[in-house]
């Protein structure tokens, strides 16, 4: 689903599209992604992100793709693999490009 999704993403636009599983998630710093995302039992953290030239191209971007018949069908939330009441979506500007 995710190599899919992501085929679809950079049809679209998309400069980069990455999806990674948590391997490395019991750090001693800081706040445990696991206690963050309120991790059960045997659940693994997957995370996702886009790369766009402008938060303008996103927004273009983005209507696109909600539109396209191959993530329309992908999208019904009984076929998700995940719950969709936890899955989340926000933006980043980038303020340090080192």
């Amino acid at each position: 689903m995710a190599k899919k999704a992501g085929k679809v993403w950079r049809e679209h636009g998309a400069l980069e599209y990455r999806e990674c599983a948590g391997d490395d998630l019991k750090v001693k710093m800081g706040l445990p992604f696991p206690r963050l995302a309120k991790l059960k039992a045997g659940e693994t953290a997957v995370f996702s992100w886009n790369v766009y030239k402008s938060r303008a191209h996103r927004d273009r971007f983005n209507a696109k793709v909600m539109k396209d018949p191959s993530i329309k069908g992908m999208c019904n939330g009984k076929s998700m693999p995940f719950d969709m009441k936890r899955m989340g979506y926000v933006g980043f500007k980038v303020v340090v490009d080192a």
